[in-house]
């Protein structure tokens, strides 16, 4: 077999999952207790197919969630976040946190229901962990922020927090600007944040 024939098929397997994904996605933030079936009329594939990809649902969920957590590192990658003040870029990655969790979250609060281990999870929160401590590394470094409270320690509240708000959301006890607010304020205390900005 020449190479070009090789990955031709592995090309159109690489399109069918992306195309599988963005339906996912599209679909489920619109009716979460949607089929199987409706997201593979939607990708465009058999449903056969997004079996041969995502063996069970849950695989299938999975894949969707590791998706998004991409879509969040990288808008805060683009919020350059080693310029300007510590505090401004740790409001910065927040924010584009809660920009990409913002646009999907009927989706995402299906998916924070979905059994997870605690491997999983942290391997999940990597990327966001290693960005936000970063942050707080030089924060701490330029005093802006307490260095009485390890940088790993700060991470795990920041993410919790933001965690917390989200659920006040989805509750319906705050609203998405209430939370938002709530969230930056409580870890800029927390974070014994001496500049605003």
């Amino acid at each position: 077999m020449t190479p070009s024939r090789a990955r031709k098929p592995r090309a159109d397997a690489e399109r069918s999952r992306a195309a599988i994904l963005d339906a996912t996605v599209q679909v489920l933030d619109a009716d979460p207790e949607a089929s199987v079936e409706a997201i593979a009329a939607s990708a465009g594939v058999t449903r056969q197919t997004v079996y041969a990809h995502f063996p069970s649902r849950e695989q299938l969920l999975a894949a969707v969630l590791d998706r998004l957590t991409g879509e969040a590192v990288a808008a805060m990658d683009a919020a350059d976040l080693d310029s300007g003040s510590a505090t401004g870029a740790l409001l910065r990655l927040l924010d584009a946190g809660r920009r990409t969790s913002g646009r999907y979250p009927v989706l995402l609060q299906q998916l924070s229901s979905l059994p997870v281990s605690a491997h999983a999870d942290h391997q999940r929160h990597e990327p966001v962990a290693n960005r936000l401590k970063r942050v707080v590394q030089r924060g701490q470094d330029t005093g802006e922020f307490d260095n009485q409270l390890s940088p790993d320690w700060l991470v795990a509240v920041t993410i919790k927090l933001g965690h917390a708000a989200s659920e006040e959301v989805d509750a319906g006890r705050m609203s998405s600007a209430e939370a938002t607010a709530t969230l930056h304020t409580s870890l800029l205390r927390v974070f014994g944040a001496t500049d605003s900005s």
